[in-house]
C-alpha cells in the first residue's frame, strides 16, 4: 500500500499517459494475447485524458478479478481473458473500441466506464446481443437500450433520492443548500432525485446554485447565496475536483455539513487539496467502497489491489471487480464450459442467470432484475483528516 492513503488521479493518469499512446483507439497492451481455451472478456473505458483515473481503476479492478479466478482453476474448466480498449471519455471512440474488441473475439463486455459512452455502445450491444454490465455507468440510459445490460452502480436519480433519505433519517439539517453542474447529466441527474425524495421526507431546498463546464473555478457567487438562505446543510451532487474548490472557497464562509454522491470519491486525496486537506475533514460521501473501511472483504480486496498495482483503489475498481464476479457466478450458474460459445448465446444464458444470483460482493450484497439496475444498500463514509492524510470512516 502506498502509505498516503489515495494517491492523485492527476498522478495515475499522466503515469497512464505515459504508458499509452494517445491515437485514437487504442488497445491497451494486450493485443495478439488471446488464446483459444480462455473466454475473452472485454473492457472499455477513458486510459487516457482527463477522466483516465476512473478507466484504469475499472481495468484494474477487472483484471485483479480475471487472474484471482483463474489462479483458482477459471470457470467451469475455462480460462478468463481481459482485453482493454482506450474511448478516451469519447462516446464515438467508444463505439469503435466496442467493434475492436467485438472483432477480437469478445464474448461479453465489462463497460463502458462512463456515462455518454456508455450510452452509445450499450445500443449497438443491444443490437448484436452482446452481454454488458457497466461498472459505473450512472445515467439512466446507459442500460435501457435492450435486456442484455446491467450495472453495478446505482443510477443518479437512485443515488440523489438516497442522499435525501440519509439526510433526513439520520441528520438534523432540514434546509439544504445545493451547488450543482447544470452542463453535466450525472449531476443534474443526482439532483432531480434528491429533489423529489426531499419533498416526499419534508426537506426544504434553501438554495440552488448551477455552474457549467466553462464556469467551474471561482464559486463565490453560488456561496454566498447558500450562506445568504440559511441553509443548514451543503449538497455537492458533482465530481471532487470542483468540491475541492469550493471547500477551499467556502472555508470561513460556510460552516455548515457537507455531503456529496460517489463522486466525491477522491477527495481526500492530499494531492487534491495539499495543505487545505483539512476542509475535507468531515465531508459524507455516498460511496459503496472505501480502501480504509475495515470490512474484511474491502480490506483483502485492498491489499490485493495494492501488491498488483501499487495503488490504492477507488470505488471504481471496486465495481469492476465486482462485475467480473458477477460475470463468474452467471457462468457458474448457467453452465456454460465452452469459451467458443458464440457472444449472442452467451448473453442469453447470462442475462437469465444475472436475474436469480446475489453477489456478496466488494460494493455490498447485490441482485438484479429484469430491467438491469442493482438492488443493494447504499452506504455513506465521512473523511476524516489527520494532519497530511485522510481516511474514510463510518459516520
Amino acid at each position: 500500500m502506498k502509505k498516503n492513503i489515495f494517491k492523485s488521479a492527476a498522478a495515475i493518469a499522466l503515469a497512464a499517459a505515459a504508458a499509452i499512446s494517445v491515437a485514437g483507439c487504442k488497445e491497451s497492451g494486450n493485443a495478439g494475447s488471446g488464446s483459444d481455451d480462455a473466454l475473452v472478456i472485454g473492457m472499455i473505458g477513458p486510459l487516457t485524458g482527463g477522466a483516465a483515473s476512473y478507466g484504469i481503476a475499472v481495468k484494474n479492478g477487472a483484471q485483479l478479478a480475471v487472474d484471482e479466478i483463474n489462479a483458482n482453476g477459471g470457470v467451469n474448466g475455462m480460462k478468463l481473458e481481459l482485453k482493454s480498449q482506450d474511448d478516451e471519455h469519447d462516446a464515438e471512440k467508444s463505439v469503435n473500441a466496442y467493434n475492436s474488441l467485438k472483432d477480437d473475439g469478445m464474448k461479453a463486455l465489462v463497460g463502458t466506464v462512463t456515462s455518454a459512452p456508455c450510452e452509445a455502445v450499450s445500443k449497438v450491444a443491444a443490437e448484436d446481443n452482446m452481454f454488458l454490465i457497466t461498472p459505473s455507468g450512472s445515467s439512466i440510459n446507459c442500460i435501457t437500450a435492450g435486456d442484455n445490460c446491467f450495472r453495478v452502480c446505482f443510477t443518479d436519480p437512485m443515488q440523489g433520492a438516497m442522499a435525501a433519505d440519509y439526510i433526513a433519517d439520520n441528520l438534523s439539517a432540514k434546509k439544504i443548500g445545493i451547488i450543482y453542474d447544470s452542463s453535466d447529466t450525472y449531476s443534474t441527474g443526482i439532483v432531480q432525485g434528491f429533489e423529489d425524495e426531499a419533498a416526499n421526507k419534508g426537506l426544504t431546498i434553501a438554495a440552488k446554485e448551477a455552474f457549467t463546464a466553462d464556469s467551474k473555478t471561482d464559486f463565490s457567487v453560488q456561496i454566498q447565496k447558500i450562506a445568504d438562505s440559511g441553509a443548514e446543510m451543503l449538497f455537492l451532487p458533482f465530481y471532487y475536483q470542483e468540491a475541492s474548490l469550493v471547500l477551499q472557497q467556502a472555508e470561513g464562509k460556510l460552516n455548515i455539513p457537507v455531503m456529496g454522491g460517489d463522486g466525491l470519491d477522491g477527495l481526500a486525496d492530499p494531492a487534491i487539496l495539499g495543505e487545505k486537506l483539512s476542509v475535507a475533514d468531515g465531508v459524507l460521501v455516498m460511496t459503496p467502497f472505501a480502501a480504509s473501511s475495515p470490512d474484511p472483504k474491502s480490506k483483502a480486496f485492498t491489499e490485493a489491489y495494492e501488491a498488483k498495482f501499487n495503488e490504492t483503489p477507488i470505488q471504481f475498481a471496486a465495481d469492476a471487480y465486482d462485475a467480473v464476479y458477477a460475470i463468474k457466478m452467471c457462468l457458474e450458474k448457467s453452465g456454460v464450459n465452452d469459451p467458443s460459445i458464440s457472444a449472442s448465446d452467451l448473453c442469453d444464458k447470462l442475462k437469465s442467470a444475472m436475474t436469480q444470483i446475489e453477489l456478496d460482493g466488494i460494493t455490498g450484497k447485490t441482485t438484479w432484475g429484469a430491467d438491469g439496475e442493482p438492488t443493494k444498500a447504499p452506504q455513506v463514509m465521512k473523511i476524516a483528516v489527520n494532519g497530511d492524510t485522510a481516511e474514510y470512516v463510518n459516520p
